[in-house]
């Protein structure tokens, strides 16, 4: 775990009382501010009339989540068929398909937006009437765990709070952060490549406004606490209509301040506390999950000492596991991976390979050579993806992300082999599967979409290669047909996410070791809570048949044990075992 910094507190003791904790948080965000005033406004935002809170806070433990859980990650809009509403065939989707399967459901911003298909929020209280109702999305989240997105370091620069502020109307007046352009901003670190500052026109004259993510996106001024008294608003708003899972979008970047990076700032770990604190004392269980984007030890932060996100984002796995499938060898995601640390008490990761956005490149800084980092980039490129780029404190410019489906990414290896397509890609989800943590899907990895570059030619953005909307008919259509690429990935991702479900050695803490073996397999070792099962998860990430020895994984002899997955008994002493090209096993003694 990345050491914390002077500034961040340490795990608060249980006897101090919500009131003093909050208080002690209010002073470090705002010392200027009255500690007991602004707490007490903090408190009324997130538990309004008619609401109360818990009497003693949730202690952190591992129940907040077991083996059974996994995430769908997907837009409102996903599916379409020019009849329905997308809530409506989304829910249809979920209750066909993935009953049984996965438990939890990402939607990402399902609000009124002008662009970034959704992050430029106009209205955080309203559903995007384009997908439905406020009732379409209860009733996602009376079958399913929901997770949404709080959107909180920018609006859209057509809001009504925007607009508000160049009218110059209070509290909207103070809402924006400025800055100008003679304003020393060298060592912001910046996710894009265009202009930081953006001047528009206010009443009061024109204004320099701060724009992390594009001009359609205008920073909000935390400095000001109205701001978080707002946001903490919304956040009661989403747990009242049933979200359960909180996840802070682009949470790094909410502080500025002029002369530094203006990325994980100490105030911006302490309003996270704010809000875990608040959620510890909420009656709905409520998971804050952090969206951090970068590099390993920062990523690490959010978790805090038990005081932040309950879970963070396992943002290295998309590029190593990447890697890993296209090179033929596991030998940096082995070493990664023996090197990370457990989840603290009360945390956890949430694993992935693909999501809405493209597969990052900032995680592997540190962990894959340049030269290594070139093949995965250039074998994307074969393979139909394209690169965004982001801008340096130098003035140049590096890949920030490669966009593509992840199917389409494992469609080629750096030797240009086209063959073993599938199960490369099953090898690579399942991989997801079997880490310590919770494993999230995004749909189009799901039903193994191409890559879609009339969306690309059409939208004008490179992320739209990966953000297919599929016909719905056309889908079920493939779904039924079990010769399609489709219906085939599907079926056979749904066959182990259901097994997963009920190895009690994969509930998200589990230990974990990580397993010394051939380059070409990436195995680990987990155990469960109660220690009564163990399973070692072992894939061959190659093309080649690869052997291991029984006494190389250190079977129990005078114990039964079964691989799950084709439901061979492997003999603790004996022959060695095979794995077929991209072949994985879950060796457990416990069917």
């Amino acid at each position: 775990m990345a050491p914390e910094t002077e500034s961040r507190s340490n795990v608060p003791h249980p006897s101090l009382t919500f009131e003093t904790r909050l208080q002690e948080l209010v002073r470090q965000i705002y010392p200027a501010q009255d500690a007991g005033a602004l707490g007490q406004e903090i408190a009324a935002a997130f538990w309004p009339e008619g609401t109360h809170r818990r009497k003693r806070a949730r202690r952190p433990g591992n129940g907040l989540w077991s083996e059974r859980d996994a995430v769908l990650i997907t837009y409102g809009d996903t599916f379409q068929d020019g009849r329905h509403k997308p809530l409506d065939l989304l829910y249809h989707f979920l209750r066909r398909q993935m009953a049984g399967v996965v438990n939890g459901v990402h939607i990402l911003p399902f609000f009124p937006y002008t662009s970034d298909d959704g992050f430029a929020v106009t209205d955080y209280r309203q559903v995007n009437p384009q997908l439905g109702g406020w009732e379409d999305i209860t009733r996602i989240a009376d079958a399913f765990h929901l997770m949404s997105d709080l959107v909180l370091n920018h609006v859209s620069s057509q809001s009504t709070w925007f607009n508000q502020y160049r009218q110059g109307n209070a509290p909207y007046d103070r809402f924006f952060y400025e800055a100008g352009p003679d304003d020393d901003l060298s060592r912001v670190t910046r996710p894009r490549t265009t202009p930081l500052l953006q001047e528009v026109e206010t009443r009061m004259g024109p204004r320099h406004v701060w724009c992390t993510f594009s001009h359609d996106q205008i920073d909000l001024d935390f400095s000001n606490p109205e701001v978080l008294l707002e946001i903490l608003r919304i956040m009661r708003l989403h747990i009242d209509k049933g979200v359960r899972i909180l996840r802070l979008d682009a949470v790094a970047f909410l502080w500025k301040e002029l002369g530094t990076t203006c990325i994980h700032l100490p105030q911006t770990h302490a309003i996270v506390q704010v809000m875990r604190l608040l959620c510890d004392f909420s009656v709905e269980s409520v998971v804050l999950l952090t969206e951090t984007n970068v590099p390993r030890s920062e990523n690490l932060s959010y978790f805090g000492n038990r005081n932040e996100a309950h879970a963070i984002y396992n943002f290295p796995l998309p590029p190593l596991i990447l890697h890993a499938m296209q090179s033929g060898t596991a030998r940096f995601l082995n070493r990664w991976q023996a090197a990370m640390p457990p989840a603290q008490l009360g945390c956890a990761y949430l694993n992935f390979t693909a999501s809405h956005d493209g597969i990052g490149m900032r995680p592997a800084e540190g962990v894959l050579p340049p030269e290594e980092k070139d093949k995965v980039i250039e074998t994307v490129r074969k393979a139909g993806g394209l690169v965004s780029m982001r801008s340096t404190p130098d003035g140049g410019e590096e890949p920030y992300e490669l966009n593509c489906t992840f199917f389409d990414a494992l469609r080629m290896t750096f030797a240009g082999e086209a063959d073993h397509h599938i199960p490369r890609f099953l090898c690579s989800q399942t991989i997801v599967m079997s880490l310590e943590g919770i494993p999230a899907f995004y749909i189009h990895s799901l039903l193994a979409t191409p890559n879609d570059h009339d969306a690309v030619a059409h939208r004008g953005m490179n992320r739209a290669i990966n953000r297919h909307r599929w016909h719905y008919p056309d889908l079920q259509a493939r779904l039924t047909d079990p010769s399609s690429t489709q219906a085939r990935v599907l079926a056979g991702l749904t066959e182990r996410l259901k097994l997963r479900a009920k190895q009690p050695a994969f509930h998200p803490n589990a230990t974990q070791f990580t397993l010394a073996l051939d380059e070409r397999l990436f195995g680990i070792w987990r155990q469960s809570l109660d220690r009564h099962q163990s399973i070692f998860a072992i894939h061959n990430v190659s093309n080649e048949t690869v052997t291991v020895s029984p006494t190389a994984v250190n079977l129990i002899d005078g114990e039964p044990w079964l691989d799950l997955l084709t439901g061979e008994e492997i003999l603790p002493v004996g022959a060695e075992i095979p794995f077929a090209p991209y072949q994985c096993r879950w060796i457990s003694n416990r069917a």
